[in-house]
């Protein structure tokens, strides 16, 4: 038995999010797909976009193969799984069952399609192909396929739910949800030491003098080298990545999960954050996700709740979508800055490689100097952001790679419409480099 994990049509609607990841590398409540998946013990291939074939195959090394089309895929028995799946403990036991059964058959998600009037449409979470059935499941859409076979003999799997992700704001409600599951997971592998009541740390963590934790809502885990400054609150379900560093005086509370080496001050409630990002600073970061190499300045703060405390709605390549949520904060994509006292309103987007300055009222595209409150707003050059990549990269003692630089440049090709279609058009920024 093998496992393909695809990328299929939909998942350019988690952007920007996924713009410079895989959806399987979306953490939520604390783990990835792709780690899930692995840890089913058969061998992982990946079918992503073009643009992250290289990025992909040099940071996951764990995958067996990586491609952009499926014909390199070995024949044999195979469990197709959506790249937009949630990660939760429930979906990688019922993926589990289905490697033991061996049974063809498809699974089926519910999803509704903004395209037409919000009419529900079933999507494909999941298939397991025997040997001779065909190469790829009915429903999927496969990067550089020009012709997909249907698999019509295949019987829909019964009594099981595989929820997929949709808009990126159902990554911080699944994260909400899966969070609790996945710490219980982590204290049952005997690597954490309970060192205060509810608190678990792996080897080398470390809490500062006169830290105040509270896991009556659920544990705190703090992994191997994380550390936490004096005069600090942890608040449970909280999970604390490999190297984060909490300084002291922060408020970590309730539903947080931070990726490695990353700098985190000032409250943050709800939230993820992915590795290699800095909110050190005050501010309030609330029921949000943060990509990869992110920087807030001091004072950056986002609203999570509309004044009239309704729910939240967002808005998706200009398409209204009603996220059913009361509280919904910011999407923020890889390598965006904000600077000191930033505001971002409720429900906001930013770009991937977006340089952002006072209120954030709109959208922002990627690869835009946002100031709108200014009366400034520009196009970001790719040379300023591959110049500044490197010296964020440097500071972490992380090596600037061809595909590092690459992926900078398609990012940017690829968003190329999002800023055409600003009014009045964008000029280029002269900024130094």
């Amino acid at each position: 038995m093998q496992i393909v994990v695809f990328e299929d049509e939909q998942v350019a609607d988690l952007a920007p999010a996924t713009l410079g990841r895989p959806a399987f590398a979306i953490s939520c409540g604390s783990r990835r797909l792709s780690d899930l998946l692995v840890r089913l013990g058969c061998p992982v291939h990946a079918v992503v976009r073009p643009h992250l074939r290289a990025l992909v195959a040099a940071d996951f090394p764990q995958l067996a193969s990586v491609g952009d089309d499926s014909t390199a895929i070995p024949a044999g028995p195979t469990l197709w799984v959506n790249a937009r799946l949630v990660p939760s403990v429930a979906a990688g036991r019922q993926l589990r069952q289905m490697i033991e059964a061996a049974r063809p058959g498809v699974v089926l998600a519910a999803t509704v399609d903004q395209n037409t009037a919000g009419e529900t449409k079933d999507v494909l979470a999941a298939a397991l192909v025997g040997a001779g059935q065909g190469r790829v499941p009915r429903g999927a859409t496969l990067p550089g396929d020009a012709a997909v076979p249907p698999v019509a003999t295949l019987d829909i799997i019964p009594d099981v739910a595989l929820p997929l992700l949709r808009y990126p704001h159902d990554i911080v409600r699944e994260h909400l949800a899966t969070l609790a599951d996945h710490l219980a997971v982590r204290i049952a592998s005997g690597r954490y030491r309970e060192m205060a009541d509810g608190v678990f740390a792996a080897e080398g963590a470390r809490l500062g003098q006169y830290v105040v934790t509270d896991a009556s809502a659920g544990p705190i885990l703090l992994d191997e080298g994380a550390t936490v400054g004096p005069f600090s609150l942890l608040s449970g379900p909280a999970y604390l990545g490999k190297n984060c560093r909490v300084i002291e005086h922060a408020a970590i509370k309730h539903g947080v999960a931070i990726g490695h080496t990353t700098k985190i001050g000032g409250e943050v409630e709800a939230s993820i954050i992915e590795a290699y990002s800095n909110k050190q600073h005050h501010g309030f970061l609330g029921h949000s996700y943060l990509g990869s190499w992110i920087n807030l300045g001091a004072g950056t703060s986002n609203s999570d709740l509309k004044n009239t405390y309704g729910q939240v709605n967002m808005e998706y390549a200009g398409r209204k979508v009603s996220t059913g949520m009361q509280f919904v904060g910011a999407v923020i994509g890889d390598y965006a800055k904000t600077a000191v006292n930033t505001s971002i309103f409720t429900g906001k987007l930013i770009g991937a490689c977006s340089m952002v300055y006072g209120f954030v009222t709109t959208n922002v595209p990627s690869f835009v100097n946002y100031a709108r409150v200014f009366g400034q707003v520009s196009e970001a050059p790719v040379d300023v952001l591959v110049a500044t990549q490197r010296r964020m990269f440097a500071r972490r003692g992380v090596e600037q790679r061809p595909c590092d630089i690459q992926l900078l440049c398609d990012m940017h090709a690829l968003t190329a419409a999002e800023r055409a279609q600003m009014d009045p058009p964008l000029a280029i920024e002269p900024l130094s480099l």
